[in-house]
């Protein structure tokens, strides 16, 4: 098959049988692998190639024919009726769902060295991005199975049968530490038969624009590999039949996300309502994007032969393609002084039974990029091989006119914190843009907690600027929550009382569900715990020295990786702990 395929290099300088022979065997095994983990096989892996290395010689532009408008969707407004309402909905559809984490990358680009699922989210609690989103996992079955007793019957141990499936797509980088994150923390309280791992593999890598494949410069023997992207996560689930087990379960919906939004489950329950109420095939979570703001637009393009599909269009084609299509003045903000076009934060919300469909006619190959970089402008060689690349917001490309696809815009403050920049490139970013770093991603983690309350009626204070690691940032106070604690915004609303009050450089930890913010001036530090079946009302003024944020240069060698890169580390100088363990109900009220 290769040598048919024009691969005769590969075998060029093999020396005679029986030399070399156990590295000879270890090539084809390789070549299995590679023909094994590509829909269709390494002749449809080359045949592709071929095709799309040529459009890339030829600078054939891959939206020619097409034209550009806005899409239909769903623009929500945090706190109001209709935001209730599509929580509300969501929550109740969330026990028919199940959840799909992509997190095949390392933090290399972070400046941490360890897999981006265990860094700290924030570090007043410390806990990983693994653990919230495994608690607010959590959160949303027990309260989904809460809706619907009649339907989720009680076990005998009192609990809800319902258990949401999570997948986590991992690669060779990630797979090992991935799961020994998950064994050493006791599945963050998940069941271990819950949470299922689906490994990626790498693809091969091409040499020139004849595809042929690269062999690694060290090992005659050996292909040279790169990772093909986070679209392989399609294939990976249809070929391990789970999409067919979720159907026959009763399950409706699949929710991919990535691995370091800390801010991702605040917009869940509302999106997953819009998927529900609008009958949505597909439904993008977006937030408002400026123009040329450098995230992708989520586009309906139509084509001169009638075709249609709403999609991601990455930031650098958006303003050419606006342009070539008659709007003279591209990538512009519109009245609302944003883009029209909503910013793809590229998590997803798919519709079971119309994916399933569409995959059994793909086997889950998605339509696949290339972008080689080109020793000159003749464009016959590389400056080093290249390889097909493959998203999974690009699913939507293949679908038929009649699929319903659409989107959901929230306040990015609501819903969109990634952390994915190193402090150096961070402090790089031009000022006003959002940094992405892992200093934004905590501090915008205060924020949208203290935001939360503040619309709930709690009188927070207004953060102060400082900087850290040359970026600055609004410092709220440190407020965070169990996902069980404040799930919805009618939840958290239940649960705080109009008279309460937290200043700037105060700290907030609420570790348990029936917590009750009565009456609370807070200006310092307070943690409190609970159990299940304690009822604790916080009443009264609490004051102490506080915790404080002391600046770190992410240089200095002498704190952890994942304290340098967010340029600060907290001194925990004086608290209030109060812990319920027992079933009851209290009152803290300080004398």
């Amino acid at each position: 098959m290769l040598v048919e395929m024009g691969q005769s290099h590969l075998f060029r300088d093999w020396p005679d049988p029986g030399v070399d022979d156990q590295e000879k065997l270890a090539f084809f095994d390789q070549i299995k692998l590679l023909n094994e983990s590509y829909p269709g096989g390494l002749a449809s892996y080359i045949k592709t190639a071929r095709e799309l290395l040529e459009d890339s010689r030829l600078g054939k532009n891959p939206f020619d024919g097409f034209t550009p408008s806005v899409p239909t969707g769903e623009q929500l407004t945090f706190g109001d009726d209709s935001f209730i309402n599509f929580e509300e909905t969501g929550i109740k559809e969330a026990r028919k769902a199940a959840f799909v984490l992509v997190a095949g990358g390392l933090g290399e680009r972070l400046g941490y060295n360890g897999i981006k699922l265990a860094l700290p989210r924030e570090t007043t609690t410390g806990k990983c991005f693994l653990q919230h989103y495994i608690e607010s996992i959590l959160a949303l079955q027990e309260a989904s199975c809460g809706y619907v007793e009649v339907m989720c019957p009680r076990s005998s141990s009192g609990g809800c049968r319902t258990e949401i499936p999570l997948v986590i797509m991992t690669s060779d980088d990630t797979h090992a530490r991935t799961l020994q994150v998950l064994k050493s923390n006791a599945y963050f309280g998940m069941a271990s038969t819950q949470v299922i791992l689906l490994k990626q593999e790498k693809v091969a890598c091409l040499a020139d624009n004849d595809a042929r494949l690269a062999l690694d410069p060290k090992n005659k023997y050996r292909i040279q590999t790169k990772p093909h992207g986070h679209g392989d996560v399609h294939a990976l689930l249809y070929s391990s039949g789970l999409l067919k087990k979720w159907r026959d379960e009763g399950l409706r919906w699949v929710l991919f996300f990535q691995d370091t939004n800390g801010l991702l489950f605040n917009a869940v329950p509302a999106a997953l309502g819009v998927s529900a109420t609008k009958q949505y095939h597909v439904n993008s979570l977006a937030v408002p994007r400026k123009a040329k703001e450098a995230i992708g637009g989520i586009t309906k393009l139509t084509h001169a032969d009638g075709r249609t599909m709403v999609i991601n269009v990455e930031y650098n084609q958006l303003d050419p393609l606006l342009r070539a299509s008659g709007y003279s003045d591209g990538d512009v903000n519109c009245e609302t002084g944003y883009s029209p076009f909503p910013g793809n934060i590229n998590q997803l919300i798919l519709e079971l039974d119309s994916y399933i469909e569409e995959l059994s006619k793909t086997g889950g190959s998605i339509k696949e990029f290339v972008n080689p970089k080109y020793k000159d402008a003749s464009k016959s060689a590389f400056k080093s091989s290249t390889r097909l690349e493959c998203m999974m917001q690009d699913y939507p490309k293949t679908l038929p006119p009649t699929a319903r696809v659409g989107f959901t815009v929230m306040d990015t403050w609501l819903a969109y914190a990634p952390v994915k920049n190193n402090p150096e490139d961070a402090a790089k970013v031009p000022k006003g843009n959002p940094y992405h770093s892992a200093t934004s991603g905590e501090m915008a983690v205060y924020r949208a907690n203290s935001l939360i309350l503040k619309k709930a009626g709690i009188h927070i204070d207004e953060p102060v600027k400082d900087v850290f690691n040359g970026q600055e940032v609004e410092v709220w106070p440190r407020v965070t929550w169990l996902p069980k604690w404040g799930l919805s915004f009618a939840e958290v609303k239940k649960k705080v009382g109009a008279n309460c009050f937290v200043s700037q450089p105060s700290t907030l930890v609420i570790n348990g569900r029936n917590i009750h913010l009565e009456t609370l001036s807070l200006n310092g530090a307070l943690i409190i715990s609970s159990v299940d079946s304690a009822e604790v009302r916080v009443e009264g003024a609490i004051q102490n020295k506080g915790w404080t944020l002391e600046k770190v240069d992410y240089k200095d060698a002498s704190f952890p990786e994942e304290i340098r890169i967010r340029g600060f580390r907290i001194n925990k100088v004086e608290q209030l702990e109060a812990t319920y363990d027992q079933p009851g109900s209290f009152t803290l009220k300080p004398q």
